[in-house]
């Protein structure tokens, strides 16, 4: 593929290693917004293939930046894992703009509302007694029980995407341009697009229940509307889910694998629930991040030291992550997109929908990192315009902390505890670090100053945020 030529002076160039160097947190990286996207991520008659597109008239592009298009077909995902060896779908230079769409994993609640119409998720969902054309669907062996991969990683992401130069011990800048739904594919539904929440087993809440019976799993659908009239998700109805039964004649019990399609004619719809209720829309990435280099391949559940499934309402438009690159091309990644969700995602899952996403990436190289805010970096860092929001977790580099079978051992030991004590670490260590604040300081300003939440628990790996507001440090530009 033609990338065109390398600009000679990107965002990752002089003006930004200006701010970096600054490492007073007050100014910040505001990302564009009210970006228009091209026409050719509209619904298309046939799944798209990734190539160049414009750049959108209005957008500041310094340099001579690639603008790439990247769709979510059966050709350009990887469901439930991330690897080091999965080869890239597209190779981008250092200051790219990406679109990119992700489908929601769990379109299968309602495939008339978030599969029928829709090409691209049509062809990633396709299944039947014959053919399926994502057959992995996990990090789990191949003739698992339940199905190819095992379940053991749920999320549809789409890519990876090579960036040109990264390698281990980098930085890459994930700047979060826009985002907005996917538009419904049935032409009955007009305007609207639909996400799903599964109250599901893996939830907090699912062996502390009041009514009968008891376990249980529920699918509430929720419909959101695409015009951008409203910002507010509206519940539709709900349901039991299972047991079901796939197209290869496994029987599933509860949802354990991934894609499995619902037959309505199977369920009790409930509608008239959540009565007046208006669900403020979020739009997030839940599943946003680089391949390891520990293994060969990864659940995307719980969330790592290169980011992944960290469910952070925070990680959307306007917002930038930065990762620290492990592998060669970092090899990045996106999917698991959310329309609202609250701390902790008690139930197992949020409002999961699709959404199309507007991307930035800036690749900051090693031996450009002294006395910047990203030295040291061994850890996924948001920041937005007001904020620094540092990810704690139970276990912050469980693949090598755990052994062997990390992979099973992480979902036996997660705990609210360790992960709140790696957050108070990780953010003690970044004000003493970028602030030049003794040990004494920052643990006075944490307490006085610091907000920390509870980001999941139902991810294997725990997640605490503590929250930096970047006003703290307003006093330096008097």
């Amino acid at each position: 593929m033609s990338q065109g030529e390398t600009p000679n002076e990107t965002p990752s160039s002089h003006d930004r290693r200006t701010f970096l160097k600054t490492a007073a947190l007050t100014g910040g990286v505001l990302a564009a917004a009210g970006i228009p996207f091209p026409s050719v991520v509209k619904a298309a008659s046939s799944p798209p293939e990734p190539h160049q597109v414009p750049l959108p008239a209005n957008l500041p592009a310094p340099g001579k930046a690639n603008h790439w298009f990247l769709p979510a077909t059966d050709k350009t995902v990887h469901w439930g894992y991330f690897s080091k060896n999965l080869k890239p779908v597209i190779e981008i230079e250092s200051g790219d703009f990406v679109t990119l769409e992700c489908l929601t994993h769990q379109a299968g609640d309602d495939y008339e509302r978030m599969i029928k119409g829709d090409p691209g998720a049509e062809s990633v969902y396709y299944w039947n007694k014959q053919q399926k054309n994502v057959n992995r669907r996990g990090a789990g062996a191949m003739d698992a029980p339940v199905g190819a991969g095992g379940g053991e990683g749920v999320h549809i992401c789409t890519g990876p995407i090579y960036v040109r130069d990264a390698q281990a011990g980098d930085i890459l800048e994930v700047r979060i341009l826009d985002m907005y739904p996917r538009p419904c594919g049935n032409s009955e539904y007009k305007n609207r697009t639909f996400g799903t929440n599964l109250a599901a087993n893996w939830g907090y809440h699912y062996h502390d229940l009041l009514e009968d019976p008891k376990p249980r799993e529920v699918v509430t659908i929720y419909e959101l509307d695409t015009t951008g009239e409203r910002n507010w998700a509206r519940p539709v109805y709900n349901y039991r889910w299972g047991p079901l039964t796939d197209p290869f004649g496994i029987i599933h019990e509860i949802y354990n694998y991934p894609g499995l399609v619902v037959d309505p004619a199977k369920i009790q719809a409930n509608h008239g629930i959540l009565k007046n209720v208006r669900v403020p829309i979020r739009p997030h990435f839940g599943t946003l991040g680089l391949a390891p280099k520990e293994v060969e391949i990864v659940s995307s559940i719980p969330p790592n030291y290169t980011g992944g499934n960290i469910d952070d309402w925070r990680i959307g438009k306007g917002g930038t992550m930065y990762y620290p690159v492990s592998v060669d091309g970092a090899l990045l990644s996106a999917g698991d997109t959310h329309a609202a969700q609250g701390d902790s995602e008690l139930c197992g899952t949020a409002i999961e929908s699709s959404w199309t996403g507007l991307f930035q990436i800036i690749l900051h190289k090693q031996n450009s990192l002294a006395e910047t805010v990203l030295s040291e970096l061994n850890w996924p860092l948001l920041e937005t315009r007001e904020d620094w929001v540092v990810h704690g977790f139970t276990y912050p580099q469980y693949l090598t902390q755990l052994g062997p079978d990390a992979q099973h051992e992480i979902y036996k030991k997660s705990a609210v505890d360790l992960a709140m004590r790696d957050a108070y670490r990780k953010v003690r260590d970044f004000l003493m670090r970028t602030q030049k604040l003794s040990e004494d300081e920052a643990i006075s300003l944490i307490s006085v100053a610091v907000d920390f939440g509870v980001t999941q628990v139902v991810d294997g790996n725990w997640g605490v945020h503590a929250t930096v507001k970047k006003s703290l440090f307003a006093g330096s530009q008097d």
